[in-house]
């Protein structure tokens, strides 16, 4: 099972390094508009393969991308300390003008992946150039809020005590400054966190809602500021959203798609959990949130417009 990267750049080569440390697929190419980044990269990466997976690892074309069954994109510029994910779109929307077309052209059969920031309006513009190809639009997808989604439930696992993967936690909406913590659908164990938490003695009050609220909401923002970049976490996500892919597991992630009639607007590309597998999105799940989440959920869902309609 080949899968493609086009983009090597810190969160391109930290998904490939994922893959390879968890044995997902058989051969990555990368791509990139630095062949030598991509080489080097490459090379780095497939040194690895003795310690963990054999897997095949190479730089190419894009012309090295037939008979990818996913193609992750991340290419783009890079975020700036003091920029915000919507300050990227007009920059990042002329990158993906020239490269999804060649894309689609050499590979229309692969689902594709989008990561590029920001990941909901790039994945709305990728699914409009790529349907303009001749690709249906549940063939493409974005990474949406599951990074988001699992910083909540990494903090809320750290605040329990209990491993994170038992934890049924979502971020919605934008991923970006409006996203939505979606507190009122928390279980851990199947339980109502607020019950878990009398059960087990463990208080989560408001202070600590918002401690955990902020620290999801500027998570990015924190990190970019002290390494200039983030990349393990959301390199682990794009693996785990091509592993789904790549094995039709039919999983529910809060990945993005180009959606209909949604928060009262008419066509739009949101976070929601949604259940896909090898043929890409297969039906989004809505989720009964309080009216205060149901407010806010609009509110983000208007952002994302409002910066769709910016482009046109």
């Amino acid at each position: 099972m080949k899968i493609g990267i086009v983009g090597s750049g810190f969160v391109g080569a930290t998904a490939a390094y994922s893959m390879v440390m968890q044995g997902i697929g058989r051969e990555i190419v990368l791509v990139d508009k630095n062949p030598d980044r991509a080489s080097a990269e490459a090379d780095d990466i497939y040194h690895a393969v003795p310690f963990a997976h054999p897997l095949m690892v190479r730089a190419g074309e894009f012309e090295d991308l037939c008979d990818c069954r996913v193609v992750i994109v991340t290419a783009g510029v890079n975020q700036q300390p003091s920029e915000s994910r919507i300050d990227l779109l007009q920059r990042n929307a002329d990158v993906f003008r020239e490269i999804i077309p060649k894309i689609v052209s050499i590979v229309p059969s692969a689902v594709l992946i989008i990561a590029t920031n920001p990941v909901d309006i790039m994945t709305h513009i990728a699914t409009e150039i790529a349907v303009q190809c001749g690709i249906k639009p549940q063939r493409v997808l974005g990474s949406g809020t599951t990074l988001d989604t699992a910083r909540f439930r990494s903090l809320l696992g750290r605040h329990y005590g209990v491993d994170s993967r038992h934890i049924h936690a979502y971020v919605v909406g934008e991923h970006g400054d409006s996203e939505v913590l979606a507190w009122s659908l928390v279980t851990i164990g199947g339980l109502p966190y607020e019950d878990f938490g009398r059960l087990n003695g463990v208080k989560l009050g408001e202070v600590e809602k918002t401690q955990i609220d902020h620290s999801v909401r500027r998570a990015a923002y924190h990190i970019i500021q002290g390494k200039n970049a983030t990349y393990y976490g959301i390199g682990a996500a794009l693996s785990r959203i091509a592993d789904v892919v790549l094995h039709d597991q039919r999983s529910i992630m809060t990945i993005c798609s180009t959606l209909t009639n949604v928060e009262g607007f008419e066509k739009i590309t949101i976070a929601m959990p949604h259940l896909f597998g090898g043929e890409g999105v297969i039906a989004p799940i809505p989720l009964q949130l309080d009216d205060t989440e149901a407010e806010l959920l609009s509110k983000s869902a208007n952002v994302i417009f409002d910066a769709i309609n910016s482009m046109k």
